[in-house]
C-alpha cells in the first residue's frame, strides 16, 4: 500500500474574512448579506492544515464552481 494514499490534508479555501459580535451572527435571516474584507478582484487564500499555501480564483467550469490555483505561497525558511 502506498503511504500517499494514507495521507489526509485539509483543504480551505477562504473569499474572504470579516468581524462582528456574535448577537449580529444570530440575529442574521436567510439571505443576509456578510461584507468580507475582500474585493471580488482580490485572489482567493487557499490552505492545507491551516497553512496558507496559495493563491487563486473562482472558475465556473461546464456548471461547476472550481478553484483555479494562481500562485504558490513560499514558506519563510
Amino acid at each position: 500500500m502506498n503511504t500517499l494514499d494514507t495521507i489526509e490534508v485539509d483543504i480551505t479555501v477562504e473569499l474572504g474574512a470579516a468581524l462582528m459580535p456574535i448577537h449580529h451572527l444570530l440575529r442574521m435571516g436567510r439571505g443576509a448579506v456578510i461584507e468580507l474584507d475582500t474585493s471580488e478582484n482580490d485572489l482567493l487564500r487557499i490552505y492545507a492544515n491551516n497553512t496558507l499555501i496559495a493563491r487563486g480564483e473562482v472558475k465556473v467550469e461546464d456548471g461547476r464552481l472550481t478553484v483555479e490555483v494562481s500562485e504558490k505561497v513560499r514558506r519563510k525558511p
